[in-house]
């Protein structure tokens, strides 16, 4: 991961993602003074470091940003009681430095997160199905299912009640893949977020989107897990929110995975 970013190319490119995820290999050779094969080259490496994942879409391949390797050594070397501290200085830093700007990836249609977890196929599968474990990383909510194509996804939040939001289990692949609807807005995260009728019914205007996890063994120890959650607008408030949410939860999946515990101050 070092040697990736050691090339101000290649953090030019991961630059160029974060100002607008999901580019094309054409959209990110744009204003380089460098052959698309050298592009290609630079992101090959990229993604040998597992800095960038690269998704197909019909005849596209859209390249999206994984801040999963470093988050990894962040929780390597920071304490987890300073964990607070270090996401409190970081987050001014941003707000003195950073210009201002209305969402962090605007054209965006798509979060895709890649996590390489110490476990099992058959361990992660249960870990993403069991409503005891997904309460642990889920902040005492989450999804609950029986996991068949077509079943109903019920989903509880901050430990209240599983609801019926019209959720629905797309694909379920044991230990392989497994897809399902996510909720759109809801009348009652009306009071939690204090929106009024008229936010509330503009934010429903959004169509639903669904997210899909792919679990690939890279070794007898250790799983490839891909998180993508597709099928939003650009500009959307939905992804502009579960893609501040997802990292939080899928680190604290990985860690309760690989230690037992929840990472301290996410969730």
């Amino acid at each position: 991961m070092f040697r990736a970013l050691a090339d101000p190319t290649r953090r030019h490119l991961l630059d160029a993602l974060y100002a607008r995820d999901g580019r094309t290999l054409s959209e990110l050779a744009e204003g380089l003074a460098m052959t698309r094969q050298a592009v290609t080259k630079h992101l090959a490496v990229l993604e040998e470091a597992g800095l960038v994942t690269a998704v197909r879409r019909g005849r596209e391949r859209r390249h999206h940003l994984n801040p999963a390797p470093l988050a990894d050594v962040g929780d390597r070397w920071i304490r987890r009681y300073d964990r607070a501290r270090v996401d409190a200085l970081t987050d001014l830093k941003r707000a003195l430095e950073d210009p201002v700007t209305e969402t962090a990836h605007p054209a965006a249609t798509a979060f895709v997160y890649v996590s390489y977890i110490r476990t099992t196929p058959e361990r992660l599968w249960e870990a993403l199905t069991t409503p005891a474990f997904i309460r642990r990383y889920f902040d005492g909510g989450g999804p609950d299912s029986d996991w068949t194509p077509g079943a109903p996804v019920r989903w509880s939040m901050g430990g209240e009640p599983a609801q019926d939001w019209d959720q629905h289990v797309l694909e379920a692949d044991p230990p392989r893949r497994l897809a399902y609807t996510w909720h759109n807005y809801r009348p009652e995260m009306q009071a939690i977020f204090g929106w009024s009728d008229e936010q509330l019914a503009v934010l429903q205007q959004e169509p639903v989107s669904r997210v899909a996890f792919e679990i690939e063994p890279v070794s007898p120890e250790a799983v490839k897990l891909t998180v993508t959650h597709d099928g939003f607008v650009p500009g959307s408030a939905m992804l502009e929110g579960i893609a501040g949410g997802w990292p939080g939860i899928l680190s604290n999946l990985k860690s309760l995975l690989e230690t037992g515990e929840v990472v301290a101050g996410r969730s």
